[in-house]
């Protein structure tokens, strides 16, 4: 046997270090001498060699220490810290290993002598100090990150060290810190980078710091995201470093930060967010970018943090239509906001530049939406200003109840848990509370992590609970709890969802439970999106609401196309492509039990009245046995004998549930279960009908009541009419008029005789399909009577809002409601009016015309009717011939132009001068348009700034109110203007009418309506009329009104002073003071006078 020869550790270190006996010439020459190595008699086990590549160690010292665990770990560290360049590594690894061996270690000295490596001046030390850390974060982050995060501040500044071997360590060990702390811990490793962002810090350790905060919104985006609101301003800062390298970095970070928002209506704007933050010039484009953006998701602090910096630089430009669009963005955004805690934070930031622009901008309209938005801000932060400290959670108040719990538990006190611990403790819990998150099992995760060093896991859960209740009612949210009422009922959805159309937020994470077999009343004012919701529901459209393979809902609603107005009633169920296999018997059974009779069957769908549609929409759902039924105004054309067959129909339904929209407080009453109302962009279910409703909710009372104090609808006075001198005298009349439809075989209307006056209030009553909308078309000039005689004054002008109102814009739906008014009055002329059958020229007529007439002893052929002016009691035309000079015109009385058969032409005329003045006292600029919609309730926001296919029913009804208004009729005609009005709506109409100086005369089955505004009634039966309470002439004297407010080409209004006689006491005291003047040599203009 060979000598066995005992090799240490120590002497391959000398030997390698020396130089002259490098490790593998070592190996090599044992091997030779068949020397085998053995290890020395101290190494433990897994240190020993096994074989001709066994691994090593790089000192004695640190193998020793591994056996002997009661040397302190700075000797080991200061022998690691002796270790060669391509050691160091693995010296570090044994010290690592040496400290999580040791369960009785206090790793507070460990970080105390990690940071006086690190901090002093030996590069060895501090490369081999980084090791140690990396390693232990690691592989031990749970027992040490709570010692070892301080030391994060000291890599930032050893990012710029002097020596380039410690640059790449350092930064490796602050990655690894990030990388591997608890993700939680972030709002306490935040502040360390924000220091390294310090102006004061070299350029590598600002780099290096971006680096690090983009590296954490990776890590931890949950909750870089709930710290947004401090990264965002830091990172910008360094937008405008004068270090490049800062400046591409921080761009870089700022991108990845901006996209943890969690915001997806956002997250497609962030790199033109980002952008303009180093860019100021492109703020305006941004921003209108942004304002065109409809938001639906929730928006927290993160999100508006993101959008802050750019709002307030918004706010502070020069041009008007970018402040408006911020203030939109801020009215918007802010809407969403569900925690008035994080809205306060921004208070302090928006509000005093939206004070701003309300106190200096010259646009009265920007005033308003900056107002607006203003108010919306302040009510999201819950109505109150506070300062930003006050808003902020208390850190100290957080460490407090830390520290109070643990002595207030003795197994806590007795475990003696140390400072380092207490405090990564409290940034945790700080964080928690910010991020509003008092879940049980996350605290006692959380805290349990580095409280179980000290004690049992059995001892940990009741201190964990004693911090998170103190930390709870220190910082106490307000929860709504959901009651629900029908426990024993059969669930058919129960879903959360938001909602928005037209650029309109709707409901905002709103709940929607619904019960099998209830009746819901949807209420809420008009825009709030009743209409929207059921659409939403129909086409599958609300997120968590089951498919319509679990459940069948129905929509029923006034939709008929044109293209379907020439089908058959049976024909128009049959092509339902939900219906298209249903056997034509049944379709006919179901017609037939809502009242469709065989003939009614056959004729085309066109042909029926407003009601007879509405039921046959209720067939075709009747046909589709639905679990869901939606009804869009039901009543809405309905008489009252179908009203209450409709009614006694839904409630025969015990397995059919209904949500319906209806301005009928009646029909409410009678039919409703439950009343699902819109709160705050929220949905809120009450038990009980209408009437129940407003018990609970006094407020709601405007459901009942035909008056508004939140709306309010002002009529303009009707124009001059020459020889009207009292409201009673006729201004119009229908004398034995009949009407028959082309194709029909009887008239619709038969020999009816009536007259309006400016004093007439007229409801027209009667069954669906008995002839009132034909009536009432023959007395607008829609349709021509078939025979009888139609007259009316001259200068009278009709406002006609038809049954289905929103025929009147339907090729405008792409526009605003100001760009329709002034495209339909630009010339002067109502364009709606010149569309009508008694406008229209027909071959025979326009043959007539060109007939030469005998004038002053002259034939002569009329070229057109140029103008018009007053002659005695009548008018005369100026008329220019065919085929003759100007000069040659002829000024001819109205009757002899009658007498010629020119009566058309004449009332062409008539229609065309009324307009001409209506256009010389206001032209329809868009800021005279909007004051006139404001006027009917439709703001800015909805009148000039969006599309009409984005407005809902009732405000579509208000823009056709508006439009018909606009020329100052005399006489106002609406059929069934209680159809998609709502309440406060209604009222605001109905007092309209009352102070209206003009006629009325509406076609409406709203008894309560009509019975409060009118005084005489035209019964129409069967195309007969038969007129109750007819009033004696009102000889009242007509007053004309002069105008007392002036706009300007802002948009500022100017109160005009109005002339008045004087009395013969004032006249003597004026010429009095006058001479006094002239006297004393002063001078008197006309304006003393006044």
């Amino acid at each position: 046997m060979g000598r066995t020869r005992t090799i240490t550790l120590r002497r391959f270190q000398r030997a390698a270090s020396a130089g002259d006996l490098p490790f593998w010439n070592l190996l090599r020459r044992a091997q030779a001498q068949r020397a085998p190595l053995v290890p020395h008699a101290n190494c433990p086990k897994e240190e020993q060699f096994t074989g001709t590549m066994a691994p090593y160690a790089p000192t004695d010292g640190i193998s020793k220490l591994a056996i002997d665990q009661s040397k302190h770990f700075t000797e080991a560290l200061k022998e690691a810290f002796k270790s060669s360049a391509d050691q160091q590594k693995v010296a570090a690894e044994k010290v690592s290993e040496l400290v999580a061996g040791d369960a009785n270690l206090n790793l507070g000295v460990v970080s105390q002598e990690l940071r006086n490596a690190l901090s002093g001046n030996d590069a060895d030390s501090k490369v081999v100090a980084a090791y140690v850390v990396d390693d232990l974060m690691q592989k031990h982050a749970e027992r040490v990150e709570a010692y070892l995060l301080p030391l994060l501040s000291l890599f930032l500044d050893l990012l710029a060290d002097k020596k380039p071997a410690v640059r790449p360590v350092a930064q490796e060990a602050a990655l690894t810190i990030i990388s591997s702390a608890n993700k939680n811990s972030t709002i306490r490793i935040l502040p360390i980078l924000f220091d390294g962002l310090d102006r004061s810090k070299k350029w590598q350790t600002k780099k290096g710091s971006l680096d690090l905060v983009a590296e954490l919104s990776k890590v931890a985006p949950y909750q870089v995201s709930r710290c947004l609101p401090d990264i965002i301003p830091q990172v910008t800062d360094c937008m405008w470093d004068t270090r490049k390298e800062v400046k591409v970095a921080a761009k870089e970070t700022m991108t990845k930060v901006c996209n943890v928002v969690g915001n997806m209506d956002i997250e497609p704007f962030i790199p033109a967010l980002v952008s303009c933050l180093a860019n100021p010039t492109e703020v305006p484009e941004c921003t209108h970018k942004l304002a065109s953006t409809t938001f639906v998701k929730t928006v927290e602090a993160p999100a508006l943090a993101i959008m802050e910096p750019l709002l307030k630089r918004a706010l502070a430009e020069g041009k008007t239509a970018v402040k408006r669009q911020a203030a939109v963005i801020i009215d918007n955004m802010c809407k969403l906001m569900d925690d008035p805690a994080e809205a306060q934070l921004f208070i302090p930031k928006l509000l005093p530049g939206l004070k701003k622009v309300i106190e200096t901008q010259a646009d009265p309209e920007c005033r308003e939406v900056a107002t607006r938005a203003h108010e919306t801000l302040f009510v999201a932060g819950g109505s109150m200003e506070v300062s930003e400290d006050e808003l902020k959670v208390d850190y100290a108040n957080i460490h407090k109840v830390v520290v109070e719990s643990i002595a207030a538990n003795p197994t806590a006190v007795k475990a003696e848990i140390d400072s380092f611990t207490v405090d990564y403790v409290t940034g945790i819990c700080y964080f928690l509370v910010v991020a509003r998150n008092f879940n049980k099992a996350v605290f006692e995760k959380e805290i349990g992590l580095y409280f179980k060093a000290f004690m049992k896991p059995t001892d940990v859960k009741p201190l964990a609970n004693e911090i998170r209740d103190r930390c709870f009612k220190e910082n106490k949210s307000i929860f709504i709890e959901d009651v629900d009422c029908d426990e024993g009922i059969p669930d058919l959805c129960n879903c959360e969802f938001s909602l928005a159309y037209g650029g309109m937020i709707l409901l905002n994470n709103a709940r929607l439970r619904l019960k099998r077999g209830h009746r819901y009343g949807l209420c809420g004012p008009n825009g709030c999106g009743k209409s929207t919701l059921m659409r939403a529901i129909s086409n599958g459209q609300l997120e968590g609401f089951p498919s319509r393979d679990e459940l069948k809902t129905v929509f029923v609603e006034h939709n008929l196309q044109a293209s379907e107005a020439e089908l058959s009633v049976v024909d128009f169920i049959l092509v339902d492509e939900d219906l298209k296999n249903t056997p034509r018997d049944e379709v006919k059974d179901t017609l037939g039990s809502v009242g469709f009779t065989p003939e009614m069957q056959a004729q085309g769908v066109g042909t029926l009245s407003g009601g007879w549609k509405m039921k046959l929409e209720l067939a075709r759902a009747m046909l589709q046995k639905a679990d869901i039924l939606l009804l869009d105004e039901p009543t809405n054309h309905l008489d009252v004998k179908n009203v209450a067959w409709l009614e006694n129909y839904l409630t025969s339904l015990p397995n059919v549930t209904s949500i319906m929209v209806s301005h009928d407080s009646g029909f409410l009453d009678t039919v409703c279960t439950n009343i699902i109302h819109y709160e705050t962009r929220k949905l809120k279910i009450y038990k009980g009908n209408l009437s129940e409703f407003v018990e609970q909710k006094p407020e709601a009372k405007a459901y009942y009541e035909l008056e508004s104090d939140n709306v309010k609808f002002t009529f303009p006075e009707p124009g001059f009419l020459a020889d009207i001198k009292n409201k009673g005298k006729p201004i119009i009349r229908l004398t034995n008029c009949s009407y028959q439809y082309p194709g029909t075989a009887k008239p619709s209307i038969n020999n009816i005789s009536v007259t309006c006056a400016l004093s007439s209030r007229i409801a027209v009553l009667g069954p669906n399909g008995a002839g009132k909308s034909t009536m009432i078309k023959m007395l607008t000039g829609e349709v021509e009577p078939t025979s009888g005689q139609v007259w009316k004054h001259p200068s009278m002008r009709f406002a006609y809002v038809a049954q289905h109102a929103f025929h009147h814009i339907e090729s405008h739906l792409d526009e605003t409601a100001n760009q329709y008014i002034q495209w339909r009055f630009q010339s002067g002329e109502d364009k709606e009016l010149l569309a009508k059958e008694t406008r229209k020229l027909s071959k025979e007529e326009k043959e007539h015309y060109k007939k030469p007439v005998n004038w002053e002893g002259e034939k002569r052929v009329l070229e057109e009717i140029v103008s018009r002016r007053k002659f005695k009691k009548s008018f005369e035309y100026e008329l220019k011939w065919d085929k003759c000079p100007v000069d040659e015109n002829a000024w001819v009385p109205r009757e002899k132009c009658e007498k010629w058969g020119w009566d058309k032409l004449l009332q062409i005329a008539d229609d065309r001068e009324a307009a001409r003045a209506n256009l010389q006292a206001r032209p329809p600029t868009a800021i005279a348009v909007q004051k006139h919609l404001d006027c009917f309730g439709l703001g800015a926001e909805f009148g000039t700034h969006s599309r009409m296919r984005g407005l809902s029913g009732g405000q579509k009804v208000k823009v056709v109110l508006g439009a018909a208004m606009w020329l100052n009729p005399h006489i106002l005609v609406l059929d069934e203007p209680t159809n998609y009005l709502d309440r406060d709506s209604l009222g605001a109409l109905a007092s309209a009418i009352k102070e209206f100086n003009g006629g009325v005369v509406m076609i409406t089955h709203h008894n309560e309506f009509s019975s409060a505004l009118t005084q005489e009634t035209w019964n129409v039966d069967a195309g007969f009329l038969a007129i109750d309470g007819q009033q004696v002439e009102d000889k009242t004297k007509i007053e004309q009104k002069d105008e007392e407010e002036v706009i300007d080409a802002f948009g500022n209004v100017h109160k005009t002073k109005i002339k008045r006689k004087l009395t013969r006491k004032e006249k003597k005291a004026k010429e009095k003071a006058r001479k006094e003047a002239e006297a004393a040599g002063e001078y008197w203009s006309d304006s003393d006078e006044e």
